[in-house]
């Protein structure tokens, strides 16, 4: 089985498999795509087994990333929490070896480090050199129940009552895109991200995604007299919508304002006919964020990366690292701590 590849930034029979495609997200989109490419210079193309000129019946997205600190390598796709493959007939093992394959050859034709696919749709029939590496739970909402049946089954004291505590404390709410939006949107998430010690994604990964996914994409914002106090980003395609990011100011999380944000979030996706809210991934080693993610009623599954690499590398190199940023965190001024942000993150995808 021969295989072609394309630019997805240009060619539209990618727009057209992902728009009628039952197995695409808001992160096949060609804006998620572009925003990678603007912000990090991380260089996207399909493989597909349709020739050119053709229409596209299949095709997986990767980035090339290149990085003189993390080397070159093959991710579907990076910063993605989950990413399928969009296949004509499904999980067909015939067509994900020979794809796997290609991707290997590709690999090792180009001396990269390693091919990532962050799937668990080739799980059968992957070429048996790509192994399964990093695991994570997926969280998904069903919105089909009625919203009074939804409510009843998130956590009583914890979403409940705090959704309810919220709305008597009068915060004010706002859902749009503008820059002044994006603004207080990434000032909390900074907030958030020290506290973590973690550094912040570039401010322009945000204004990208806004200008390249425009209305796909959402901040919903909560105010106590005023100030922003929480905020979350989503991504809306078809009947689903991401749940991507959130942040907050911890001086008034009493108030109840991610909760509070999530339940408008969950009201409205309701009302707009969307059947699913994607919550993301969680790492196994954070159970707090899978109770957080439990108590609106998610249900959670496995999800597994594949992975080949060429040679064994010193991948304990990535993990030093982030132990470093997060001792380093602490102690960067808030004008740095962005700029960190904008270096770094172009290295680790």
């Amino acid at each position: 089985m021969g295989f072609h590849t394309i630019n997805p930034l240009v060619d539209n029979r990618w727009d057209d498999l992902v728009a009628k495609h039952e197995l695409s997200s808001a992160f096949h989109q060609r804006g998620w795509l572009e925003a990678l490419h603007r912000t990090y210079n991380y260089q996207p193309f399909v493989v597909s087994s349709s020739a050119p000129g053709e229409a596209l019946n299949n095709g997986i997205a990767l980035c090339r990333v290149s990085s003189w600190i993390t080397g070159t390598r093959l991710v579907s796709l990076p910063f993605t929490d989950h990413f399928e493959p969009v296949l004509s007939d499904g999980r067909n093992s015939e067509i994900v070896t020979a794809l796997t394959t290609w991707l290997r050859q590709e690999c090792d034709r180009r001396h990269c480090r390693y091919v990532e696919l962050r799937t668990n749709a080739c799980d059968a029939g992957a070429d048996q050199l790509f192994k399964k590496e990093r695991r994570y739970y997926l969280h998904r909402l069903d919105l089909t129940p009625s919203i009074e049946t939804i409510f009843a089954k998130c956590h009583k004291d914890c979403v409940q009552r705090r959704v309810r505590h919220a709305e008597r404390e009068r915060l004010s709410y706002e859902s749009d895109n503008h820059d002044g939006i994006v603004d207080e949107f990434y000032h909390l998430l900074t907030m958030t991200r020290r506290r973590h010690r973690l550094v912040p994604q570039p401010r322009s990964w945000f204004r990208n995604l806004v200008d390249c996914m425009g209305d796909a994409i959402r901040i919903r914002l909560a105010r106590k007299n005023g100030r922003p106090i929480a905020a979350i980003l989503t991504m809306a395609h078809k009947s689903s919508i991401i749940y991507k990011y959130g942040c907050s100011d911890a001086r008034y999380h009493r108030l109840g304002g991610v909760p509070f944000l999530l339940w408008k979030l969950i009201e409205e996706s309701k009302a707009s006919g969307a059947q699913e809210i994607d919550f993301g991934r969680t790492d196994f080693d954070n159970p707090s964020l899978v109770v957080f993610k439990d108590r609106f009623g998610t249900k959670k599954s496995l999800h597994t990366y594949l992975c080949y690499r060429p040679a064994v590398r010193l991948e304990s190199v990535g993990r030093w690292a982030s132990q470093k940023i997060r001792q380093v965190v602490p102690v960067l001024p808030d004008v740095v701590l962005p700029l960190a942000g904008s270096v770094i993150y172009r290295h680790v995808g």
